[in-house]
């Protein structure tokens, strides 16, 4: 009796080693697939068990304005889902390509009201600018983007395009304000993303500007310079008065460089001046 209460013993102790081995071996070896659930929360919190929102998304900021719509259809055009955020939210305008973006009011100033939409954001690219006084150029130019350049980096966007502009080397009382705020903006940039930021330099940039229900043809004067100025970038260099033979640039060829530098990481980060921009955007 006493035997077989010693054998009943070892048997049972085997198959438990066995069964946790085997268990073991389960929870080494499982994909995927078949892993077991996550715990949830104390309490049951449904939140706990949510899977994080997918970046699959272009974020558009100053989507509104007259390079920033290019640059939203274009990347329609490419099948992207497209967000826009500006302070006028959806604009006026009624063309059909306007119904396929997520429009979303709101200032750069306040990220913490907008930041949230950062979360599905693959890449963003920021046409925010604008002119008034030094101290307004500075804060819309300069303020404005580095608070969303903040606020991409925080939450883990991988690639920032920031369109910039040329500076024609006026004197320093003319458009200072403008410049600074540029300049402020492409230091932080390159800071908070060296691996991920490209900045565009373009200078005068044409196409057909929208203003209410009146389409302005700025072809009409950017074309002719444009096929005059291209072969001359030799005459760049001349000091002084060189950064006025720098062609201007279509809107179109500026969409095109700033969507394709937002979602091909083959783009190195960096800057990229009137030709880098044509190259790119003739690809």
């Amino acid at each position: 009796m006493s035997s077989i209460f010693r054998h009943s013993r070892h048997l049972a102790c085997r198959q438990k080693s066995s069964s946790s081995f085997m268990g073991m071996q389960s929870a080494h070896f499982c994909t995927t697939s078949e892993s077991p659930a996550a715990p949830r929360a104390s309490g049951g919190d449904p939140a706990a068990n949510v899977h994080p929102t997918e970046r699959n998304k272009l974020l558009v900021l100053g989507g509104t304005g007259f390079v920033g719509t290019h640059i939203c259809k274009e990347a329609l055009q490419r099948g992207l889902p497209v967000m826009s955020l500006s302070r006028s939210g959806r604009p006026k305008l009624q063309e059909s390509w306007t119904f396929d973006v997520t429009w979303i009011q709101g200032s750069l100033f306040e990220p913490d009201k907008w930041k949230d939409v950062l979360k599905e954001a693959s890449a963003v690219i920021s046409c925010v600018g604008g002119f008034g006084s030094n101290e307004t150029m500075r804060k819309l130019n300069g303020d404005a983007n580095i608070a969303a350049i903040n606020a991409a980096h925080d939450s883990g966007v991988k690639r920032f395009v920031y369109v910039s502009a040329l500076d024609f080397g006026f004197p320093s009382f003319i458009l200072r304000g403008y410049y600074e705020g540029k300049k402020a903006a492409e230091d932080a940039l390159q800071i908070k993303f060296p691996y991920g930021g490209i900045i565009l330099r373009p200078g005068f940039i044409y196409g057909d500007r929208q203003v209410g229900k009146i389409k302005i043809p700025l072809g009409v004067l950017g074309s002719p310079l444009e096929t005059a100025l291209t072969y001359a970038k030799s005459a760049t260099q001349i000091p002084v008065i060189g950064p006025l033979f720098v062609p201007p640039v279509k809107a179109t060829s500026v969409a095109k460089a700033a969507v394709r530098a937002a979602t091909d990481h083959a783009v190195p980060p960096g800057v990229l001046d009137v030709w880098g921009i044509n190259r790119l955007g003739d690809r």
